[in-house]
């Protein structure tokens, strides 16, 4: 059978979480399809359409679909899953809403934030923070799936020649509405699509030296800015810049980390980066055991310092 991709798009773009998890269903083996639901969003099935390994576009257009709503995407995913072996969703905000809703509709068990494909009915996912690789085998008929994208190369966004096929809009329950949204707008790359990451601590001490010592260095590397979750707690820096377990997984080109400790969680949500760079004056701090290059010396005199260089 089939293998559906729930795509996470803007209505006009695909947006790049779901370039990883078409990978990861080719690896389940079958056809790739990939679901675009949205309203006005020909231009997202279109890109759809163009990704690599892509065999068909679903194309469900209803004003019901503008915002994502869970309940209504829920609705449409499920008026086509009984031609399906395995539904994927990005583990993102997004498809961490549907999914579950799906997966208690269809009675069977989620599979949560995958990082390797070993056979149709086989994957791997992280568990205790990363510390442990769990092997999880399945038997139910359809298996639905949240993809850690960090685990999965991206396809290629053009070279696709898929058919595009329009389906008929499912109606959500009607219990929720989208009532509006107040959306952080900045001329910084998206934390998760960054190619660079430059992270603060709580060791800046306040959000003044927060912005005062991370955002010049960021500025010079052209890179997003994130926090440890206990920056965030402290209020240096605001929720959507936490990563860690409880906030963004990333793994950009470079990661900068300055005076984060490394604390377990902390380092789940970081640690598949290519290259970690981790100014710390604590020789012990756990950030140095995952970094590729450490530098033991006072934040405060050594970034300013490293942007003068750069």
């Amino acid at each position: 059978m089939s293998v559906l991709v729930i795509a996470e798009h803007d209505n006009a773009s695909i947006k790049g979480a779901t370039l990883n998890t078409v990978t990861a269903a080719a690896a389940c083996a079958g056809d790739v399809h990939v679901l675009v639901a949205g309203h006005n969003a020909a231009a997202a099935a279109a890109a759809a359409a163009q990704i690599a390994g892509v065999a068909k576009v679903l194309h469900a257009d209803a004003e019901g679909f503008a915002h994502s709503l869970a309940e209504n995407v829920a609705a449409q995913v499920l008026a086509i899953a009984s031609g399906y072996s395995h539904i994927l969703f990005p583990a993102t905000a997004s498809g961490k809403n549907v999914a579950p809703r799906v997966a208690a509709k269809l009675d069977v068990a989620q599979i949560s934030d995958i990082t390797k494909v070993l056979s149709a009915d086989t994957f791997e996912r992280p568990i205790y923070a990363g510390n442990a690789i769990a092997t999880v085998q399945s038997a139910d008929a359809t298996k639905v799936i949240t993809v850690r994208t960090t685990g999965f190369d991206a396809a290629a966004a053009s070279g696709g020649s898929a058919a595009v096929e329009t389906v008929a809009a499912a109606s959500g329950n009607g219990k929720s509405a989208y009532v509006g949204s107040e959306i952080a707008k900045s001329d910084r790359p998206e934390l998760t699509a960054a190619k660079v990451i430059v992270s603060g601590g709580r060791a800046l001490g306040s959000a003044e030296k927060f912005n005062e010592v991370i955002t010049p260095l960021a500025d010079k590397l052209g890179a997003a800015m994130g926090a440890s979750r206990a920056a965030v707690d402290a209020g240096y820096a605001p929720n959507d810049w936490q990563v860690g377990q409880t906030g963004k997984i990333v793994a950009p080109q470079l990661y900068v980390a300055v005076g984060i400790s490394g604390a377990i969680q902390h380092l789940a949500g970081m640690k598949d980066s290519k290259v970690i760079v981790a100014i710390n004056k604590d020789p012990e701090a756990p950030i140095f055991s995952v970094a590729d290059y450490g530098l033991e010396a006072d934040l405060f005199a050594a970034v300013p310092e490293l942007v003068s260089k750069l």
